[in-house]
C-alpha cells in the first residue's frame, strides 16, 4: 500500500509516497525496509537550492533517530521556478510501523534561507491495521 503526504512552504511543494518492501523483510529479525519517494517542486518566483535535510524518525516504541545532512541522495538540486526534483530512498524500522518528518534547508539567489516542511508520513507494514 503506498501513503501519499504533501507540505507547501514558501512556494515549495514536497510529495512523499511511502511503500513498504516485503520482499527486504526477514523473517528472522524484527527488520522492515520502507521506501519513500519524494518530489519537490518549485511554485515560487524565484529559484531555490536545497542545502541540506532534516529528518525525525520514530518507530512504534517511540524510539526517535534524528538524520542529518548535506543535500539529498548525494545532490544539492537547483530548481527553476516550475522545476521540479523527485528521488527514491529508504527506511529500516525494527518495528512494523512509524513515522518520517524534517524539513529541507532551501536557499535564495540572495542567499538566504529557510526551510521547507517536508510532511510526516507513516511507514506501515500493509495490513497491520486490518
Amino acid at each position: 500500500m503506498i501513503y501519499l503526504s504533501i507540505s507547501i512552504t514558501e512556494g515549495v511543494r514536497i510529495s512523499v509516497k511511502a511503500d513498504y518492501l516485503r520482499d527486504n523483510a526477514d523473517p528472522l529479525q524484527p527488520r522492515h525496509i520502507f521506501a519513500y519517494h519524494i518530489t519537490i517542486e518549485n511554485h515560487g518566483f524565484t529559484p531555490v537550492r536545497l542545502l541540506r535535510r532534516h529528518w525525525i524518525i520514530q518507530d512504534a516504541l517511540l524510539r526517535m533517530e534524528t538524520v542529518e545532512g548535506e543535500g539529498v541522495v548525494g545532490q544539492k538540486p537547483h530548481l527553476r521556478p516550475g522545476g521540479s526534483f523527485d528521488y527514491t530512498s529508504y527506511c529500516p524500522l525494527s518495528t512494523e510501523w512509524g513515522t518520517m518528518r524534517g524539513h529541507y534547508t532551501m536557499e535564495r539567489p540572495d542567499g538566504s534561507t529557510f526551510e521547507a516542511a517536508i510532511p510526516a508520513f507513516a511507514l506501515l507494514v500493509p495490513g497491520l491495521l486490518n
